[in-house]
């Protein structure tokens, strides 16, 4: 496997997902949270168990898209009956083309 080398952004992304900021470059100086998260310290950055960052990203680059996913359960039927007919509803008002 090739070298994966963890900047700042994958490592604030280990930490916490979710996160939104902007960041320049890898400076933690320059790390801007958005939308009331809060900056992880550097000492947490630095933390970061950098084998499971590392196969959390790739975990989840091969994946499919979670809408796909979503949507071969609901045609295997494993939808809650109310469910299934809110996903019905969608797909019958704007069908594929």
């Amino acid at each position: 496997m090739a070298q994966i080398i963890l900047d700042l952004a994958d490592r604030i992304k280990a930490i916490n997902p979710d996160a939104e900021f902007v960041v320049n470059g890898d400076d933690y100086d320059r790390l801007v949270m958005l939308n009331g998260h809060q900056k992880p310290a550097l000492s947490e950055i630095e933390s970061v168990d950098v084998q499971k960052a590392i196969y959390s990203r790739l975990r989840a680059a091969e994946y499919p898209a979670i809408g796909d996913q979503l949507d071969a359960l609901f045609h295997a039927g494993v939808f809650p009956a109310d469910m299934a007919a809110k996903i019905q509803a969608v797909k019958d008002k704007y069908p594929k083309g």
